[in-house]
């Protein structure tokens, strides 16, 4: 394949890849049908979407994406429980997960619950004390005064714990996502669309999406039954911030839950997710850049280094005092999270450098890194290296790592087969993301198996990430108008990239550092049109010092276009991410 613009190697080291000619021609198809512009249907082309599907696509509702949630295994037995404990006054539990994936899952069913006048126990372990899912002593404990207990993101492969909980006394339901194994757990029932016998299921929900379907079964027989229920609709603002925070695909009903979900957090009616925003310092609509990037780490900082279940609290408080007070809390853990992720991720390159980027699997492990930043920390050697990328750390003889993994390589599962095969002692997760717990002496065998196991994947053929472009663009094409065009095609996340164009042989008009690391530049292509453009950590690497000493040099500039909001003007901006000499 040919580089696009001719660019083999960037300012960054990247090749530039433009549209397939097959993309080109089904764009060229759509814009023909439906008169929409040019940089549109590319995009659209790209995500396969056929010109008779375009109107729907670029308007997606519930309606018509949502799962029939009959169609989950065990969806009607974990319904019929639910009603009978509300119908009974049971005294329910929910075991949930310590990030935002549980903590939005569980606030669904608590503010479920509280439309019923009922209270709900909620249980999320500790992340160092007990680790993730369910645990022998928290199962029992909680079956010795509940009547149910509810596993929100967590408990497929806890057959130990929930063995524990039934033989108390108590019923559990999982209500969970990742990657499930045979035989499952005995538990009431297990509504996962990961499971191994599920057909056709929408693997590609979070937990959060489950819940909402349960929740959507459970809506469907109260009506049936003549009886109210909650609005589902204004608890869409959950899904969407547990569904970006997880790194679910937007793709198919997520696409329909974030959209609408955005739709209901720009309303300001919960107090948490209004506190959260406040003190992140979100002053425009909230997009889904903004949960991944701003809000979801702050709900996830309690969980990582601090009180567990200082997310789910926030999201499900209905007092705007003790909003602010939890949302300051996280945000100063988040500030203290960002401190150790910098120590452990300076410390875990410096390891991996060591052993070779270019091996199927890129992996660092020392003692006392905090197992709150792990995950990050493999996220960031993942993007650096464009590997699968597992990050541990050790406290004695026992550690708890977190992997993250690249397109079309499933780590998920390599974890579990590691597990199954004794090479450690516990993990699971899903394809994008993974944890296990091992030993020391088991540290080196079984990063050599993964490795294997990832090879075998094609994960040894990887090469650096070639930067994908959806077009050319003009500065005078850039406007707002376009852009807001260009949005109705996301939202944009996980696989869903938001659209990249490439702006041909411009001048550096302006140039200026922000900051530490950050470049600010306005450019232009000599016809009297300029556009602004922020480069966020370009100093980090050669882009900011080779364009901010540009020297009269012309560039080809690429990046994702965005809109500006300062001072009550809205200006269309990029989010510059490469160049390279014209």
């Amino acid at each position: 394949m040919s580089s696009f613009l001719g660019v083999d190697k960037s300012i960054t080291g990247r090749r530039w890849i433009g549209p397939s000619p097959d993309i080109g021609r089904q764009a060229e198809a759509l814009q023909q049908q439906s008169d929409l512009p040019a940089p549109l249907c590319t995009v659209l082309a790209r995500r396969g979407v056929a010109p008779a599907d375009a109107a729907g696509f670029l308007d997606p509702t519930l309606r018509d994406l949502l799962p029939d949630p009959r169609k989950l295994k065990d969806m009607d037995a974990a319904a019929d429980r639910v009603l009978q404990a509300l119908d009974q006054n049971e005294r329910v539990a929910i075991f949930a997960d310590y990030d935002v994936d549980g903590a939005t899952s569980a606030t669904l069913l608590i503010d479920w619950f509280r439309f019923f006048g009922r209270e709900v126990t909620l249980y999320i372990p500790d992340r160092i004390d007990e680790g993730y899912g369910p645990n022998v002593p928290a199962m029992e404990g909680l079956a010795k005064d509940h009547s149910l207990i509810i596993c929100v993101d967590c408990g497929t492969l806890s057959y130990e714990p929930i063995a524990a909980a039934r033989a108390a006394g108590a019923d559990v339901l999982v209500l969970d996502h990742h990657l499930g194994a045979e035989p499952l757990p005995d538990a009431n029932a297990v509504v996962n669309p990961n499971r191994q016998d599920e057909a056709d299921a929408p693997g590609y929900l979070c937990a959060a999406g489950v819940v909402f379907l349960l929740l959507v079964e459970l809506g469907r027989r109260l009506r049936d039954a003549g009886r109210p229920g909650p609005d589902l609709i204004s608890m869409l603002d959950l899904v969407a911030l547990g569904t970006v925070a997880d790194v679910a695909p937007l793709t198919d009903a997520n696409r329909a839950f974030v959209r609408q979900g955005l739709k209901i957090m720009a309303r300001r009616a919960r107090p948490g997710m209004v506190a959260l925003a406040d003190v992140a310092g979100l002053n425009e609509a909230p997009r889904a850049y903004h949960l991944g990037y701003l809000m979801g780490p702050r709900v996830n900082a309690g969980g990582r280094i601090g009180k567990a279940d200082l997310g789910a609290r926030l999201l499900s408080t209905t007092d705007m005092n003790e909003a602010r007070a939890i949302a300051d809390k996280l945000n100063d853990l988040n500030a203290e999270r960002r401190e150790i992720e910098a120590r452990v991720q300076d410390a875990a390159m410096v390891q991996a450098e060591e052993r070779g980027l270019d091996a199927p699997l890129v992996w660092a492990a020392a003692e006392g890194w905090h197992p709150g930043v792990v995950g990050i920390v493999a996220s960031r050697l993942k993007e650096a290296t464009n590997r699968p990328a597992i990050v541990i750390g050790f406290d004695g003889d026992e550690g708890k790592g977190s992997g993250r993994s690249v397109a079309g390589i499933d780590l998920g599962a390599a974890i579990q087969r590691l597990a199954a095969d004794g090479f450690i002692a516990k993990g699971g997760g899903h394809k994008m993301a993974a944890g296990l717990s091992l030993t020391r002496d088991q540290l080196h065998p079984a990063m050599e198996r993964l490795s294997a196991l990832l090879a075998k994947q094609g994960a040894s053929d990887l090469g650096a990430a070639d930067l994908k472009i959806d077009g050319v663009l003009m500065p005078s094409g850039a406007t707002v108008d376009m852009i807001e065009l260009l949005e109705k095609a996301g939202p944009f996340g996980a696989s869903a990239p938001a659209p990249r164009f490439a702006f041909p042989d411009v001048s550096i008009l302006f140039a200026k550092r922000v900051g530490q690391s950050h470049l600010k530049i306005s450019f232009g292509d000599g016809l009297g049109t300029r556009l602004d453009a922020i480069a966020f950590g370009a100093f980090d690497g050669p882009l900011g010092p080779l364009l901010e000493q540009h020297g009269g040099q012309r560039f080809h500039l690429a990046g994702r276009l965005e809109l500006n909001q300062w001072q009550g003007r809205t200006s269309p901006q990029l989010r510059l991410e490469d160049a390279a000499k014209a």
